[in-house]
């Protein structure tokens, strides 16, 4: 398998998306939050996509330029309207705008309709923490699993993401889908030709399967049974319901290349010297962090970790050494490198 390095990857990516008229710094944070979700080891959430959101720049589902507007502008809440732009533009104007809200008066909420998918959602989250605030950000998705005691698609995976700055070892971070697998790890096994563990999804009659084509035809289990599944109608009604943007079936996906997507956002700010002095604030996170990882290691298992520390152990590995990428990821960018005519000396 060859070895892809993240600079050369990120600028193709770049050059691909400039190609369908998004602006010169879009797509330069759009392509760098693809291979970053690679190099954080989320390569279901990685360069994997950018056919997705080729097609989908393509067809004018989503809109290369991004325009968000105003409509409401009060205090410490801000609601946006943005008109089928990038999603990860969208979440990104989101975040930094509650930041700023939060700064002036303790928290900052700001709700976003008519956006698309965003990718990862710790992308973001972690502009808040580097802030020195704890965010939060939440959205909706298309239908991946029916609702419980149901047999039909109509709730999505909805999901989100809180981070919190941790000092010296970097910022503590949730990004977490409400079923029991984000719906992109079931693609990535296709590509991989792998299959899909028991318990991820059924088929379309409700039958248990392994097989991820399958799954992905048919439903994807809430992660914790009913829990999973409240959860995530509760994150709809943040993402959805309270931004006036779609919801439940309301709601297109990325890989549906022609039907504007629907998706809303919700980004929350804390910032954290309006509640306690910082230093004070990031003496405890060192104190929890290390309550974490001082208890003892079960027989057989890795390690004990905070969330987020696995993602930047992979960070630190996949730039020394590369990232590996699926042979069917890799068969799906050179295709796109030949439809846009942009050299992709990584493939070669």
């Amino acid at each position: 398998m060859a070895v892809i390095w993240h600079g050369p990857l990120r600028d193709f990516a770049e050059q691909v998306l400039a190609h369908y008229g998004v602006p010169g710094p879009d797509a330069r944070m759009f392509a760098d939050s693809l291979v970053q979700a690679d190099l954080w080891g989320h390569q279901s959430h990685g360069v994997l996509r950018l056919p997705w959101y080729a097609a989908r720049l393509e067809t004018g589902a989503m809109r290369a330029v991004t325009a968000p507007r105003v409509d409401v502008d009060q205090g410490a809440v801000e609601v946006i309207d943005g008109g089928d732009g990038i999603g990860q533009m969208l979440a990104a104007r989101a975040m930094d705008d509650a930041i700023a809200r939060a700064k002036r008066s303790g928290i900052g909420a700001v709700a976003v309709r008519n956006s698309n998918h965003f990718g990862t959602a710790m992308y973001f989250t972690r502009r808040a923490a580097a802030a020195g605030c704890i965010g939060v950000l939440t959205t909706n998705a298309s239908p991946a699993m029916a609702p419980w005691g149901g047999t039909e698609k109509r709730v999505g995976n909805n999901p989100w993401s809180i981070a919190a700055p941790g000092g010296p070892l970097g910022p503590v971070v949730l990004d977490i889908a409400n079923t029991a697998v984000a719906r992109g790890k079931l693609y990535l096994a296709k590509q991989r030709g792998e299959d899909i563990p028991p318990g991820w999804a059924t088929d379309g009659a409700g039958r248990p399967t392994t097989d991820p084509a399958a799954g992905i035809a048919g439903l994807i289990l809430p992660m914790g049974g009913h829990k999973g599944y409240a959860i995530s109608v509760m994150m709809d009604v943040l993402s959805g319901v309270l931004t006036g943007g779609g919801f439940l079936d309301g709601v297109a996906g990325p890989y549906q290349a022609e039907r504007r997507s629907g998706a809303g956002h919700l980004a929350l700010a804390l910032d954290i010297a309006a509640f306690r002095p910082l230093d004070e604030f990031l003496a405890d996170m060192a104190r929890l962090i290390d309550g974490l990882k001082s208890v003892p290691v079960a027989e057989g298992s890795a390690g004990v970790f905070y969330p987020g520390e696995i993602e930047a152990l992979n960070d630190t590995e996949n730039r020394r050494n590369g990232l590996i990428l699926p042979e069917d990821t890799l068969a799906d960018l050179k295709k796109l490198a030949e439809s846009t005519g942009i050299p992709a000396p990584l493939f070669d």
